[in-house]
């Protein structure tokens, strides 16, 4: 069929679209000839009937790639304005302008068959409506998806070979270069050197990369990269370690003399059309050519190494069993483990006077379905008792240890005091260099003297401001070791217990004395505390703590108190048995001393008989009991408890008397006559002795 006759009025009323694609911008600027030819296509358009206004060219989506429509917002305006039946005609060069990806290509078309929309390339005009025209539009789509496939698995194919043997060039990290025969050596630099065996020495010696970051700005060592643009290619520039920078030279393979290619999958998600890449593990790599060149460390080192940090990873797994240790006083912080649903316990800590309290929470799972936590424990007496069996199993360390301490700091200092000269030196070359610019140039160029004076001026200030803090650094880190204090600190190194439980001694470094020899401590809260050490090697060790007191047992008096009141209450009135708990030093709950009433209210909580009750659940007689038997007035059986004449106590501190059970004779009164002439019953008078008064 001709292709005007495909084209009806109907169409000539409508829009032609004009879709404009390059691939790469690389292409955009160096193969124009194929965009100029996509360009003409509107010639076409006028030549079948369309005015010129009525061509709308759509070029949004130069410079990208046309395996997905997801970043395409050009190829996105053409679909709606189509399904909304604005278009009439879509031209493309060919089928892989419009859709590298069958998907994109086929919703086309199916859209346009719908709006009957016609499509033209530069073979001709087809209207997708028609069975004959749709199969040979989708045969194109399928071989231009097919071309790119190909094509990319060319290249791939290509570069993994070549990475096989090890001669696909990829950039060198920092502290390698390539020389004249294209093998990778470490960088001649030696401040270069210094620095990167100074960052691994340091994340072995502090087991956390933020640490080693913390490091470098405490002590203002700088950072170097190597600039790759052309006009300072290969150039040096020092800045700021970041943390990041310390991860990705910690996880890079390289600087273990190993070459590696493939060490990320990429795949495309269909929701969002974004790349993500996931790191793969070692079996996974395709190239892995170990001790193809010199390394900063071995392979075993950088093995150590992503284990630390795999352990140190906040957010690794769905159950963070370890974290590094870290300031807060919570000596198991990251190794502690629940007994009851196998996942890692965190730290809380709550203020008390002023002090920080930790407690062990299990609260993951309770988080997760709005329940409960599993267990919730109050760590410092676990936390002693964790304590008491790491001093228990470490034998005293030997006195030599601490001059190889010396040793190891004397020269770690002088490393760092080394390289910050070096930085000082390169930062005064520099500025030799740009004193030596500005002397030679001509005195009749003024603009360029100025520019080269004002740069011989900042590099002056920099070399100023980099002295100035090497001095101060010097000053603060170039203190000497006394004969005193070295055997202060082989005294500490010789015996565990005291620099265990020294003041200087920080928490963090109590966590990883505890991490050098325990693998994770399991927690089960029963009618005890169980606590399960697991150590390094194996071995475990169960031990038991009592659950700790509960809020209303704080202010609670205690078990030996309450028995001895117990027992001085057969005997005693309350304010006797005040006296006497004063007089051996014990204090309530509540207060500094005992009283009557307190003694009182102890008595009736836990049901403790009165001095008075208990003698007279043994019979004694009150004083109205005494006199209504011997038949005597109160005040006669008065006088003759304090005459002796029967035995009477005072039962309470109110002052009332109880009177001992009578036995024997009965005494009488004896109105008018002495005592003397009257003692008619001295067996009930025995007790009393002389110049003694009745018992109170």
């Amino acid at each position: 069929m001709n292709e005007s006759n495909k084209v009806n009025a109907e169409h000539l009323r409508r829009y032609a679209y004009l879709y404009v694609r390059q691939s790469s911008l690389h292409q955009v600027r160096d193969n124009r000839e194929s965009t100029a030819r996509q360009y003409d296509l509107k010639r076409r358009a006028q030549v079948l009937g369309w005015a010129s206004e009525q061509i709308v060219v759509i070029g949004d989506d130069l410079g990208l790639s046309g395996s997905a429509a997801t970043n395409r917002d050009g190829f996105q305006r053409l679909v709606a304005d189509v399904g909304l039946g604005r278009a009439g005609l879509v031209m493309g060069l060919e089928v892989s302008r419009l859709a590298r990806n069958s998907a994109d290509w086929h919703r086309l078309l199916e859209i346009c068959a719908l709006t009957d929309t016609l499509i033209l390339d530069e073979d001709g005009i087809y209207d997708p409506s028609h069975f004959n025209d749709r199969l040979l539009l989708g045969l194109k789509g399928t071989m231009s998806e097919a071309e790119l496939h190909i094509l990319r698995a060319r290249l791939i194919g290509g570069q993994l070979n070549k990475a096989r043997r090890g001669e696909l060039w990829i950039p060198p990290p920092i502290g390698y270069i390539f020389d004249q025969q294209g093998k990778m050596i470490i960088d001649p630099d030696r401040q270069i050197q210094d620095t990167v065996r100074l960052l691994f020495e340091t994340f072995r010696r502090t087991g956390s990369a933020i640490r080693v970051v913390r490091y470098f700005r405490q002590h203002h060592i700088l950072w170097p990269g190597r600039l790759h643009k052309k006009k300072r290619n290969g150039n040096v520039s020092f800045a700021d370690l970041d943390h990041h920078r310390v991860l990705q030279v910690l996880h890079n393979p390289r600087y273990a003399g190993a070459y590696v290619y493939g060490q990320r999958s990429q795949r495309r998600v269909s929701i969002d059309g974004k790349v993500r890449y996931r790191r793969l593990k070692q079996d996974e790599w395709k190239v892995f050519i170990p001790e193809s060149h010199p390394g900063y460390i071995t392979w075993q080192e950088y093995e150590a190494n992503q284990a630390k940090l795999l352990e140190n990873a906040c957010a690794h797994g769905g159950d963070r069993r370890r974290s590094p240790p870290r300031e807060g006083c919570a000596l198991l912080q990251g190794i502690v483990v629940c007994g009851v649903c196998g996942l890692r316990m965190t730290v809380r800590y709550i203020v008390e006077k002023g002090q920080l309290i930790p407690y062990y929470k299990c609260q993951r799972h309770g988080i997760e379905t709005a329940t409960r936590p599993c267990q919730s424990l109050l760590g410092k007496s676990i936390d002693q008792a964790v304590a008491e069996q790491i001093l228990n199993a470490v034998t005293p360390t030997a006195i030599n240890v601490a001059f190889e301490v010396f040793e190891e700091l004397r020269a770690r200092r002088a490393e760092t005091d080394r390289l910050r000269r070096m930085q000082i030196e390169r930062i005064r070359e520099q500025a030799d260099l740009a004193g030596r610019q500005y002397m030679l140039v001509r005195p009749e160029n003024r603009l360029v003297a100025d520019s080269l004076e004002k740069l011989w001026n900042e590099k002056l200030e920099e070399l100023k401001r980099a002295e100035g803090e090497y001095t101060r650094s010097y000053k603060q880190e170039s203190h000497k070791i006394t004969p005193e204090d070295r055997e202060r600190i082989c005294t500490l190194s010789s015996d565990l217990k005291r620099v265990w439980n020294d003041s200087r001694t920080s928490a963090r470094d109590r966590k990883r004395v505890i991490r050098l020899l325990i693998e994770d401590v399991t927690l089960v809260r029963d009618q005890v505390i169980h606590i399960h050490i697991r150590w390094k090697g194996g071995m475990t060790t169960s031990i038991e703590r009592p659950l700790p007191v509960g809020a209303p047992d704080l202010f609670r008096t205690s078990h030996e108190i309450i028995e001895l009141i117990r027992a001085l209450a057969i005997e005693q009135t309350d304010a006797q048995i005040a006296q006497t708990l004063n007089a051996r030093g014990l204090k309530p709950s509540r207060g500094r001393r005992f009283n009557r009433m307190s003694v009182r209210h102890l008595r009736e909580t836990y049901g403790i008989d009165s001095y008075f009750y208990s003698l007279r659940k043994n019979g004694w007689l009150t004083t109205l009991e005494l006199s209504a038997k011997l038949g005597i007035h109160i005040c006669t059986a008065k006088t003759f408890a304090r005459q002796g004449v029967v035995k009477a106590v005072h039962a309470n501190d109110r002052g009332d008397l109880l009177f001992e059970p009578l036995q024997g004779i009965l005494p009488k009164a004896h109105p008018g006559k002495r005592f003397r002439d009257r003692r008619m019953y001295p067996q009930l008078s025995s007790h009393v002795k002389k110049g003694m008064q009745y018992e109170a």
